[in-house]
């Protein structure tokens, strides 16, 4: 036996030649006492690896990572931690997607917990903008990982978090694709006659998401003070169509409605009571606005076609998701509304937000905005 240094446990040579180092301790997680070994070629290098069990032991971390694979880890996390966490379903959904298809079943889901490095998590990173992921959805992956460490960290599984030691990978800003005012117009006039034209105006018209339309009540609409309050987002989550409560306070607001999109909902509504007295008892009252023609939750998607279809029987191209919304803040913006006022409209949690999304201008208000100084100037 070699001498025991002080504090650092016992030290011995092992018949095959190889030195072990051992040291009792109280676990800091089920408070039992236990033992914890390390093992080296030498004394000297025994020592030091018991060093650091010690240390790790006098900072209430775990004497030793866990064996477990980081795949096993992160699906008992999806199953535990994400599931009983109070965020939205939503966010739920895709942070078990992105680990199922991202993380678990891939090398470095195979990797033990107790050997993961920092640049593991980097090579990660370089592998997913390799496969071409967009910049959102590496992030995503990374803060999967992040999140799920950070438990077994908590859990006593892990000393520290080797993702914490990794930047977080940026995600290039891009400025929104919109129309102009006048292209907008055509396509509304396009998207007449189409079932979900309404909703498609009111898109238009308040900048509102397709999820905060498709999930507007009747209970949120008031066509005598001409307004309507966004208290809910409508969501596909695990093939269901779910109502959520808006991500952020800022997104839960009063916007008015312009009196032409009155008299459109006014007429919408109308139909709506004809269609119900049609489907008699299959009818299903959930008390949406824009409901099917039985009275079901109509998925945001829907939506999206019906302004796709729209704009191609427009001529427009490159119609997306937030086309509507973008194209109303732009106008907003243009027409001299002020940025906090159009950034309450929208919803956006700052108007740092609205500048970097809407911080452009079009070529006619750039050269209004120089030929007006220019007069100004004398020039």
């Amino acid at each position: 036996m070699a001498k025991r240094a002080n504090g650092e446990g016992s030290v011995r040579q092992r018949s095959n030649g190889r030195w072990e180092g051992r040291v009792s301790h109280i676990d800091p997680v089920t408070d039992e006492r236990k033992s914890a070994s390390v093992y080296a070629a030498t004394a000297t290098e025994c020592r030091k690896k018991l060093r650091a069990v010690r240390q790790r032991i006098e900072e209430g971390a775990p004497a030793k990572d866990a064996p477990d694979t980081v795949g096993s880890w992160l699906a008992q996390w999806r199953e535990s931690s994400l599931a009983a966490s109070d965020r939205k379903a939503t966010t739920k959904s895709l942070y078990g997607t992105l680990s199922r298809k991202h993380l678990e079943g891939t090398p470095i889901g195979g990797k033990r917990l107790d050997r993961l490095k920092a640049s593991d998590v980097e090579a990660l990173i370089v592998e997913l903008r390799g496969n071409g992921l967009a910049d959102s959805t590496v992030r995503g992956v990374y803060t999967v990982l992040r999140q799920a460490l950070d438990v077994a960290v908590r859990d006593g599984l892990l000393a520290v978090n080797p993702a914490a030691k990794v930047k977080r990978p940026s995600v290039a800003r891009q400025e929104a694709r919109y129309l102009s005012a006048a292209d907008v117009a055509r396509l509304l006039d396009a998207a007449r006659g189409l079932r979900y034209y309404v909703a498609v105006l009111v898109m238009a018209s308040t900048g509102l998401r397709r999820g905060e339309v498709a999930g507007l009540l009747w209970s949120d609409v008031d066509l005598d003070k001409g307004e309507l309050t966004v208290r809910h987002t409508l969501s596909r989550v695990d093939r269901e169509l779910v109502l959520t409560e808006p991500k952020t306070e800022r997104s839960r607001r009063r916007v008015p409605l312009h009196a032409g999109a009155v008299s459109a909902i006014k007429g919408w509504r109308k139909q709506q009571l004809q269609e119900r007295l049609a489907a008699g008892d299959q009818w299903t009252d959930t008390g949406v606005v824009f409901a099917s023609e039985f009275g079901t939750m109509v998925d945001p998607r829907n939506l999206l076609r019906t302004v796709e279809l729209a704009a191609r029987k427009a001529g427009i191209e490159g119609v997306g998701a937030h086309t509507m919304r973008h194209s109303a803040a732009v106008a907003w913006l243009e027409s001299g509304v002020h940025i906090k006022a159009a950034a309450d409209l929208l919803g956006h949690s700052s108007i740092s937000i609205t500048g970097d999304l809407y911080g452009h201008t079009s070529d006619d208000t750039a050269r209004a905005a120089i030929d007006g100084l220019g007069a100004v100037l004398g020039l």
